[in-house]
């Protein structure tokens, strides 16, 4: 598949390979390891450029030690876009997580868009590495939400709650329909096509009710955060 997602008419969305780490097997529920790739997404529109997602987080030997983790600086990443850092206009976090803001430091003085629940967990500490929440001598200039926001025309985050209770989702609209950003709401794409499938037909999964309110914008694709494969009706 094509990084770039979109065709030239509608929201340019690009997938940024930002490495990839190994699921020990005590966490797969498959008892074997898995990789799993760290993806992250440009957003193109009149507005600038938003940035979802920022890759694997160094700080943490432990972490390292346990998921093996490959790196591509996020800097190499938009270079191979032909962006720079200072292209950015705004970033948004699905969540906390480490592989999900390893680039954050580096991004001091973009609004960094995040629900309020999910900064209040990361920095009460044994969540995430800290010093990428709150990185020493160059602060994130973090823009809390309570819930749902549309951030820019045609750009609203969705609270997605269940990997974490504060995780959020993206959703593009466009001329071709609407480009959902799933972060880590599901690991694959075959898990949310199952999810959405019990939506639909009924009873859906009473612990995912936010499906409901992404199909009320009819997403033409679904993207994901560990995985290539994209999710289509």
């Amino acid at each position: 598949m094509r990084q770039q997602l979109e065709g030239t008419d509608g929201p340019a969305i690009r997938r940024l390979d930002l490495g990839h780490f190994v699921r020990p097997a005590s966490e797969t529920g498959t008892g074997r390891p898995r990789a799993e790739a760290v993806l992250a997404y440009l957003v193109r529109r009149p507005q600038g450029l938003l940035l979802f997602d920022t890759g694997l987080g160094r700080g943490d030997a432990e972490a390292d030690a346990h998921y093996r983790p490959r790196r591509r600086e996020l800097t190499d990443a938009l270079a191979g876009a032909g962006v720079s850092p200072g292209d950015l206009s705004a970033v948004v976090n699905c969540h906390l997580h480490f592989d999900h803001i390893g680039g954050n430091p580096a991004l001091a003085g973009l609004p960094v868009f995040v629900q309020a629940k999910e900064l209040a967990q990361a920095r009460a500490g044994d969540y995430t590495i800290d010093a990428l929440v709150d990185p020493p001598g160059a602060p994130l200039a973090y823009e809390e939400l309570d819930g749902e926001a549309e951030i820019w025309p045609g750009v609203r985050i969705v609270p997605t709650p269940g990997h974490t209770p504060g995780h959020q989702s993206l959703v593009v609209e466009g001329p071709e329909g609407a480009t959902v950003l799933a972060g880590q709401a599901y690991d694959f794409a075959s898990e949310y096509s199952h999810a959405e499938l019990e939506a639909r037909v009924g009873p859906g999964p009473a612990e995912r009710p936010w499906l409901e309110r992404l199909a009320e914008f009819a997403p033409q694709r679904v993207l994901f955060a560990h995985d290539r494969a994209v999710w289509t009706p």
